[in-house]
């Protein structure tokens, strides 16, 4: 029996013994938390469509307005009417402010009415009205560049540029003439001139808003303004003539104010950079 004891007593003691030197280990340190790094916006490749409504204003000029005859000329209702448009384009964002594309489209054609009233006495023409019918339609292709002023609410203000080409079709012209002589008489006179393609430097501005509804779908509202510069009409005749000559009627100084409603898909995103590799020490 004492020896039971003797022994519960040295096991006793050897357990006090190890915890007393256990005591004095020190405890290994939690292990570091890294925190993990700030997510960044980064750049990629995006498609882009978009439709809109087209507002052109254009000066009409021809030959006949400098003639020194004419001692009267008023214009009245001279203008377009509205249309649509259509486009495509490819771009790239290279940040999360700045971002280019190439866009190409396709202008539907508008018409054109007018009114001149004139007074010619060398022509023996009191009173004196061309009433003219035409149009014209339109492709486009632009360089653009776009600067992007921050996001709110997943809505981005921004702001750009763009230049390239416009290639103006006109669909011909007709003038209706109405004229009454000093002896009171009317005379009833027309001329038609056939529609001519030209093609100038276009250039542009935009502003609007942009919505990202997914990482890699944004819709846009934009506003812009297009500079398309002059459009030619072909050859021309007055109904009553047998051969026809280059007409003198242009539309001068072409531009548009367009609302346009566009769609990006990122279809290419650039990954960004995997996290700095991390070893225990």
């Amino acid at each position: 029996m004492r020896s039971v004891k003797i022994l519960i007593a040295a096991g006793a003691a050897s357990l006090l013994s190890g915890a007393a030197m256990a005591a004095d280990i020190p405890l290994a340190p939690p292990p570091q938390y890294y925190a993990p790094p700030p997510v960044e916006e980064f750049g990629g490749w995006y498609l882009r469509g978009d439709i809109g409504m087209t507002n052109t204003r254009a000066k009409l000029d021809s030959a006949y307005y400098s003639d020194p005859a004419i001692t009267a000329l008023s214009h009245n209702g001279h203008g377009f009417e509205s249309g649509m448009l259509f486009g495509l384009g490819v771009g790239y964002q290279f940040n999360n402010w700045f971002r280019m594309d190439v866009t190409g489209e396709y202008r539907s054609r508008v018409g054109f009415t007018g009114t001149d009233f004139f007074t010619a006495p060398a022509w023996n023409i009191k009173n004196g009205s061309d009433t003219y019918n035409g149009g014209y339609k339109s492709w486009v292709g632009l360089v653009n560049g776009y600067v992007d002023l921050g996001t709110w609410n997943c809505i981005t203000p921004f702001i750009g540029a763009g230049f390239g080409f416009a290639n103006v079709q006109t669909t011909g012209i007709q003038d209706n003439g109405l004229f009454t002589d000093y002896n009171n008489g009317v005379t009833n006179a027309s001329y038609f001139a056939e529609g001519a393609s030209k093609t100038n430097f276009a250039w542009a501005v935009h502003a609007g808003l942009s919505y990202r509804v997914t990482n890699n779908f944004t819709v846009e509202l934009a506003y812009r303004y297009l500079d398309m510069g002059t459009a030619a009409h072909g050859f021309g005749q007055a109904y009553n003539a047998s051969t026809a000559a280059q007409s003198t009627f242009q539309f001068r100084d072409m531009t548009s104010h367009d609302l346009k409603l566009g769609v990006r898909w990122t279809c290419c995103e650039v990954p960004p950079p995997p996290p700095p590799l991390v070893t225990k020490g």
